[in-house]
């Protein structure tokens, strides 16, 4: 009975480290947990795994890291210069793209509406479909409030472009001047934001152009 119990037995925790570097590697898109546990072995233990796993690639050229609720390997931040190559820029977004992105990365879930509130014109639906093809945004939950409009939120897409963990991780005014990515120019014209926001959409223009 011992024996037909142990066909039951999870994978040494050593094992499962390789089961889920293994997937990570073959796949061309973060990895979320319950993806990891559907393809590992009974009772196999994933979320631990990649604890271990995290752990074993801190310091190396590549690292574990967290894009949402999901799992990739990237490049070690430092090494990112090791990667880059001259490319032509075919598109560029738009003003009006580029400050309905920030104002949905910075006050996400977030309406139609308020974002046409927040920059005090009209948001053209080309716009919001260049974003939308880009996977930079997607639709969130209906407001429930009359006519029960939709939202908008960023994508994991958008999260692991930038290097991003969640929302949350996106740069305040502090670390957009650090990183030279925020210079003294106004971004005119935004009706509705304070000083500081407006300042901030400003730092994430340059950051999106680049």
């Amino acid at each position: 009975m011992a024996e037909e119990d142990s066909l039951f037995d999870a994978p040494p925790m050593g094992e499962q480290e390789r089961m889920v570097e293994a997937i990570l590697f073959a796949s061309a898109e973060p990895v979320t947990v319950a993806e990891l546990a559907a393809r590992m072995p009974h009772g196999a233990d994933p979320a631990e795994a990649l604890v271990h796993l995290k752990k074993r690639y801190e310091g190396r050229g590549v690292n574990l890291v967290r894009v949402g609720d999901a799992y990739a390997f990237r490049t070690a931040p430092d090494l990112g210069f090791l990667m880059r190559r001259e490319t032509v820029e075919t598109r560029k977004l738009s003003r009006a793209a580029i400050e309905t992105l920030a104002i949905v990365a910075y006050h996400q879930p977030v309406t139609r509406a308020e974002i046409e509130e927040i920059r005090g014109v009209a948001v053209s639906r080309g716009t919001v479909d260049q974003l939308m093809e880009l996977d930079w945004i997607r639709l969130g939950r209906r407001r429930m409030t009359p006519g029960r409009p939709v939202t908008f939120v960023v994508t994991e897409q958008f999260l692991d472009h930038f290097g991003l963990e969640s929302a949350r991780d996106l740069p305040g005014l502090k670390e957009l001047r650090a990183a030279g990515l925020l210079d003294s120019r106004p971004l005119p014209g935004q009706v509705g934001l304070s000083d500081e926001e407006e300042e901030a959409l400003a730092g994430q223009s340059e950051l999106f152009e680049d």
